[in-house]
C-alpha cells in the first residue's frame, strides 16, 4: 500500500500540535478533541480526531492510553 499523505505536515496539523506543546508546557497535559477543535476554530471532532490521527500515523504524536489527552509529542 502506498502512503498517500505528503511528508510535510498541513497548516492545521501545524496548528493542532502547537496547541498540544502548548498545553503539556502550561499543564504538564494534552487537550481534549473537543479543546483542540475550540483552539483551532475546527467544530466537528470527527475532524480534529482526523488530524490526530495521521499525525499519529506519521510518528509526530504518540498516545500513552485511549484518551488523546494522553498524548505526547514523539522527538
Amino acid at each position: 500500500m502506498v502512503n498517500r499523505r505528503p511528508a510535510h505536515l498541513t497548516v492545521r496539523e501545524e496548528q493542532i500540535l502547537a496547541c498540544i506543546r502548548l498545553s503539556i508546557a502550561e499543564r504538564g497535559e494534552g487537550l481534549t478533541i473537543l479543546e483542540i477543535g475550540q483552539a483551532v476554530g475546527l467544530h466537528s471532532k470527527g475532524s480534529v480526531a482526523y488530524h490526530l490521527r495521521n499525525l499519529e500515523e506519521r510518528g509526530v504524536l504518540i498516545r500513552d492510553g485511549r484518551s488523546w489527552r494522553t498524548c505526547r509529542l514523539a522527538r
